[in-house]
């Protein structure tokens, strides 16, 4: 026996043989206050017999005869497992109509001349001592019934030939089981097997139903092609009527097999450990179930209940034992033993009669952390006899715990369903019994569930690129977090390329071995969440390989390949295109386009091309790499299947005819010696076809031919095999030559003063010899009416197409005259000139005068000047001058309107409002109606009696002779001022000679006479801006709308009535701005005279 333990071990290698130690073993297990016994242990020694010595005959058969090969093994332990091999220790093939049975016999359910050989040998594999026997090969040789003479037959036992059925085709019958019903038991719990194996020919096939009732799906399974039929876990409802129902051609028959599932003694409730305490009662039950029903015995400390002393508180009924008002002697091990033919259950169960005060086995102050919304258990492990009592209370002063909320379990721990914040807190334990009471306190901290809240989303990556997933999570900050990203449930490769940055896993240059699921996992010690992502790496697919050409004819050919990988982006089309080794090598053409889903395509080939074909793939992303190239495939030549295109006949010189095309291309030949048939004949003549063969060019020359004949042409291509069909024909003419006649009765219609339309009778056609391309007007202006002189003018030309006879000539200058000549025009140039023909436009309306100066502006007048139009157009008639006042608003008064005689070109306007704004407009009149207008601004002078105040002041010799006495005063007070600073005095002078230091510049008060201080006074600014006019007043046409106050600022001066410049005399300078409210309003005379002061 194994120190400190109950293992028993035996040593059969060194202590004798295994047979010494065969036979029946139990254990006792005993103490104090009983003993315990195990079930009995059955040690028996494997065995692996070898086959009995027989001699077997040869079997000879005719073919289509049944066959069972018996192998009978030795009885060994365990049993063996048999199996049919050759002598090369190959299986023999079996199948439906050759099998081995469960017995391990071998069944032919009809024998073929195949089946003939002499090493059919029967295995028996024993496991246990790891051996095999091999009985004695059979001998089996199968001949056709044709064969077999008399002489055969008459020489053949009864032994050696099974003569008894022919080889005819026959019903089925059963080989094994015999007759029409058999019976099967099977224990509970076991694999049920049902065998039927039938012979016949042709062979029968087999079928299994189970009579009033249904296979159980998920436990049946057809073994050794349908010949056996398994249900595992065989249980008393499997019990009944099952049907195997053999079958072929000629006829069918049925077997049924009536199963009965016995069982040995299983526990319905075994017998469970008691601990009473003295005077208590209670009861042990032992409840066992079987077919046939199991007997019960009772044993009391491993001794039959019936033998062991009386005990006063214990009575036996059947499958309970009951106590009442147990005593200490009342302890004992009892055994219960549930026994039938198949099988016997021993359960030990102890009755513990104690008396104990509670004891809490639970481990004080006990902290439990638990996640929020999930159930909290707390234990509460205890022990005492009688069995104490549990109670739970929350808190120093709460009251006991309700069901209503909590769970309470037998072992003492209570549960918290779904635990919240407020379950946090101190739980006591209190267990209580007769004899005295105990209690515990345990601890209950709820924290926050950990949530992934921004979970890592799906992406498709280009290979080489970068994604990035995102794991953001919260958790309670009194646990500590760990985050870990797996991929495909592993860890992540041990790469640079994986970075893992705070709440972020990045993958750079992706390949396609990253494509997976990502994990992200946070994890805290007392919950764990995870959030999965798929990453999908694409990329344009691989190229295709495995080029193969197939089905080789002479005009088509079958393309086949193997597709690339898709890289996770279906492939939507494949592109192939072919390469013309011999007349373009290198250069690759688009050949044809198939789906996606094709990996061939009949291809259509061109004669005489020495191919090469290579196939790309496409998916959204893009295209593949081209494939390998395929091999070569080289067309036989053939005659031309088209002939040029784009055939033309024209002609170079009157003379010729020079036919041309578009020459054939190398692959567009089908062969070798590429040549071209030039056909021609007049079109409207008897002649018969003129040909020629020409080489590879594209134009042929006919020399000497009528001009501009129209001729019929075609040109057909051709090769060493044959002719391309025939061509088809067309028209061409000849050389064309210069038209011989001018178009006549030309004459021309007036329609306005710019437009004219001129008529003329087309040129016979015969005389245009070519093609009519129109009619070309020469025209030119010879004389205005105007003038008497004639000067040339360029001529102009406009060209009509095809065969108009008329035409429109635009752009004509009024009261003009013109002269025109037609021409007729073909591909060769023109013909000759028609008679001139001379007309003449009426007037029209002349153009804007070409400019208006007004000049000479006093207090109520103004003068105008002009120059007359540059294009009259005609005989003017008059003038015509519209003009109005414009206040300072801008607002426009009354307008008044003049007529002025052709021919003047100066205008004086009088009785105007002084110093007041006009708007002019003029323009030019002829018999055909108003020209454009020209427009100008001017502004009238001040009051007349203050200008020529300001003028006789400034020209006085009182005034000058004031002016000197004013300088010797200011050079008198200069001198007294040095004297008085050199002796330390001071005048008020020098202060105001410190802020005006040039007295040259003070301006003269009006009202004394005397000099005053230069002042920024608002009435004595500069004039505004507008009341001065400049002395060119010349603007041009397109100009004439702008007001003159632009042009105020250019001039320093004005003039005076008698046009003296006196802006000498002014004290403005330069760079003050001109200031200026658009006023028409005159000047008071102290603003006139600071201003030119």
């Amino acid at each position: 026996m194994k120190p400190g333990s109950g293992t028993l071990i035996i040593n059969i290698m060194s202590e004798g043989k295994a047979e010494t130690y065969e036979g029946v073993y139990q254990c006792t297990a005993r103490n104090e206050r009983g003993a315990a016994i195990s079930n009995n242990i059955i040690v028996r020694p494997s065995r692996s017999p070898l086959w009995t010595k027989e001699k077997l005959k040869p079997i000879i058969l005719p073919s289509g005869q049944s066959l069972i090969l018996s192998c009978r093994p030795p009885i060994g332990l365990p049993p063996a497992i048999i199996f049919w091999m050759d002598n090369s220790f190959q299986r023999l093939p079996q199948n439906e109509r050759v099998s081995q049975g469960l017995n391990g016999d071998l069944y032919f359910s009809n024998v073929l001349p195949e089946d003939t050989r002499d090493d059919y040998i029967c295995y028996a594999r024993f496991n246990h001592t790891q051996t095999i026997q091999q009985k004695q090969p059979i001998s089996l040789k199968v001949i056709l019934v044709d064969e077999l003479n008399d002489t055969t037959a008459a020489n053949l036992s009864d032994t050696e030939f099974y003569g008894a059925k022919s080889n005819r085709e026959r019903p089925p019958t059963f080989l094994t089981p015999e007759g029409n019903a058999s019976n099967k038991e099977e224990l509970r719990g076991n694999v049920l097997s049902l065998e039927c194996i039938a012979e016949g020919l042709p062979t029968p096939l087999i079928y299994w139903i189970k009579e009033d009732g249904i296979l159980p799906i998920n436990r049946t399974f057809y073994r050794n092609f349908q010949k056996t039929l398994q249900i595992i876990q065989v249980s008393e409802a499997d019990s009944g009527n099952y049907q195997c129902i053999a079958k072929n051609a000629l006829g069918a028959i049925h077997h049924t097999i009536s199963v009965t599932v016995k069982a040995a003694p299983y526990w319905i409730m075994a017998p469970q450990n008691l601990v009473l305490s003295p005077g208590e009662d209670g009861a042990l039950i032992c409840r066992a179930n079987g077919n046939p029903k199991p007997r019960i015995s009772w044993l009391s400390n491993g001794v039959p209940i019936e033998i062991v002393p009386d005990d006063p508180s214990r009575k036996i009924n059947g499958d309970t034992i009951i106590f009442s008002n147990v005593q200490e002697r009342s302890s004992a091990v009892y055994q219960c033993n549930a026994s039938n033919e198949y099988g016997y259950l021993l359960g030990n169960a102890f009755v513990n009669v104690l008396a104990e005060p509670p004891r809490i086995l639970t481990s004080a102050d006990t902290l439990y952390q638990v996640i929020a919304n999930r159930p909290a258990l707390l234990d509460c492990a205890f022990f005492g006899s009688p069995l104490p009592t549990i109670e739970w209370f929350k808190g120093t002063k709460g009251s006991a715990l309700r069901e209503d909320i909590y769970v309470f379990h037998e072992n003492g721990t209570l549960e918290i369903p779904v635990a919240q914040k407020d379950s946090t807190g101190t739980y006591t334990c209190v267990a209580r019994n007769k004899l005295g009471m105990a209690k515990n306190e345990v601890h209950l901290e709820i924290k926050e569930p950990t949530r992934i809240i921004k979970q890592p989303e799906y992406a498709v990556v280009q290979r080489g690129s970068t994604v990035s997933f995102e794991c953001k999570v919260k958790h309670d900050h009194t646990l500590i977090l760990t985050v870990i990203w797996l991929k495909d449930n592993g860890e992540l490769p041990s790469d640079g390329r994986f970075t893992i940055d705070k709440d972020h896993l990045e993958v750079a240059d992706v390949s396609d071995s990253d494509g997976g699921t990502y994990t992200c996992v946070a994890n805290t010690t007392l919950d764990s969440v995870s959030a999965s992502a798929v990453l999908s790496v694409v990329d344009v697919p691989n190229p295709p390989f495995d080029l193969e050409l197939t089905d080789q004819l002479d005009k088509s050919v079958q393309l086949s390949w193997t597709p690339g990988d898709d890289n996770n982006s279906p492939i939507t089309k494949f592109i192939i295109e072919y390469e013309d080794a011999m007349h373009e090598a290198g250069l690759w053409h688009y050949q044809a386009e198939v789906p996606g889903t094709q990996t061939t395509a009949q291809l259509k080939l061109s004669p005489y091309v020495n191919y090469s074909f290579r196939v790309m793939a496409e998916n959204s992303l893009g295209r593949s790499l081209p494939s390998e190239t395929s091999e070569q495939y080289f067309t036989k030549a053939a005659e031309p299947d088209k002939n040029p295109m784009i055939v033309e006949g024209l002609g170079s010189e009157p003379d010729n005819l020079v036919i041309t095309w578009q020459p054939l291309n190398g692959f567009e030949s089908n062969g070798p010696g590429l040549q071209y048939k030039v056909s021609w004949r007049q079109k409207d003549g008897d002649d018969e076809w003129t040909s020629v063969v020409v080489a590879n060019v594209s134009k042929y020359i006919v020399s000497g031919t009528p001009t501009f004949v129209p001729y019929l042409i075609k040109v057909q291509a051709l090769n060493d095999v044959g002719f391309a069909p025939e061509p088809a024909v067309v028209m061409g003419h000849s050389g064309e030559d210069l038209p011989m006649v001018a178009p006549g009765n030309v004459h021309v219609n007036v329609v306005n003063s710019t437009l004219a339309e001129v008529h003329w009778d087309p040129v016979p056609l015969k005389s245009v010899r070519g093609h009519l391309q129109g009619y070309r007007i020469y025209y030119w202006k010879s004389q205005s009416s105007s003038k008497r002189n004639r000067r040339h003018i360029e001529k102009k030309i406009l060209t009509f197409q095809g065969s108009k006879t008329h035409g429109m000539l635009p752009g004509l200058e009024p009261f003009s005259h013109y002269t025109l000549h037609v021409r007729v025009v073909n591909g060769k140039g023109e013909g000759p000139a028609s008679p001139t023909r001379v007309f003449h436009t009426p007037e029209g309306v002349p153009s804007a005068p070409s400019s208006l100066k007004i000049i000479n502006p006093t207090l109520d007048s103004l003068t105008l000047e002009w120059d007359p139009p540059s294009h009259p157009n005609g005989i003017l008639t008059e003038y015509t001058l519209k003009y109005q006042p414009i206040n300072s608003t801008h607002e426009l008064g009354p307008l008044v309107d003049l007529k002025i005689p052709a021919n003047k070109t100066r205008w004086t306007l009088k009785n105007l409002n002084f110093s007041t704004r006009y708007k002019f407009y003029f323009y030019a009149q002829t018999s055909a109606g108003s020209g454009s207008q020209i427009t100008e601004e001017a502004v009238t002078i001040m009051d007349e009696a203050m200008a020529s105040r300001q003028v006789d002041i400034a020209t006085q010799g009182w005034f000058i002779g004031l002016m000197c006495a004013v300088a010797l005063l200011i050079l008198i007070l200069l001198i007294v001022c040095f004297i008085r600073r050199n002796k330390g005095g001071k005048y008020p002078v020098k202060e105001k000679e410190d802020a005006h230091a040039d007295p040259e510049i003070q301006p003269m008060k009006e009202d004394d006479g005397t000099f005053g201080e230069y002042s920024d006074a608002e009435d004595h600014k500069p004039l505004k801006k507008g009341s001065r006019t400049p002395s060119d007043r010349t603007v041009k046409k397109e100009d004439s709308d702008d007001s003159l106050v632009d042009y105020g600022e250019g001039v320093n001066g004005q003039f005076n009535e008698d046009g003296s410049f006196i802006g000498q005399y002014s004290g403005k300078k330069e760079k003050e701005p001109a200031e200026g409210n658009e006023s028409s309003e005159a000047p008071s005379p102290v603003n006139a005279m600071n201003s030119f002061v």
